[in-house]
């Protein structure tokens, strides 16, 4: 067990670098955003994460149905994807609301 995922390690240390300095280059341009720009960012960011329930979808469609790893960890994609979409619509609706007249 130990020794596949030494072999899958090794075998994709360039994409390892890559996420790792993802990672790295994501905290830095999320620090620099000024607090009264970083909600309305996050909420659109959130908004736009409909992606990722499509490719979860795709992945649950494509997956052997003797392969129960794959169809949970599809589902939870689509679920997790699902409220992080609505999320990112409420809390954008919230803001818009803040500019609206008051009666």
């Amino acid at each position: 067990m130990i020794e596949n995922i030494i072999n899958f390690l090794s075998s994709n240390i360039d994409a390892i670098y890559i996420i790792i300095l993802s990672i790295f280059l994501g905290i830095e341009v999320i620090s620099k955003v000024p607090s009264i720009l970083h909600t309305p960012l996050m909420s659109g960011a959130n908004a736009i994460h409909g992606v990722v329930i499509i490719g979860a979808i795709i992945v649950m469609g494509l997956a052997d149905s003797n392969d129960i790893v794959s169809l949970i960890l599809g589902f939870l994609a689509v679920v997790f994807g699902t409220l992080n979409v609505v999320g990112g619509f409420v809390v954008t609706d919230r803001m818009l609301e803040m500019f609206k007249k008051k009666k």
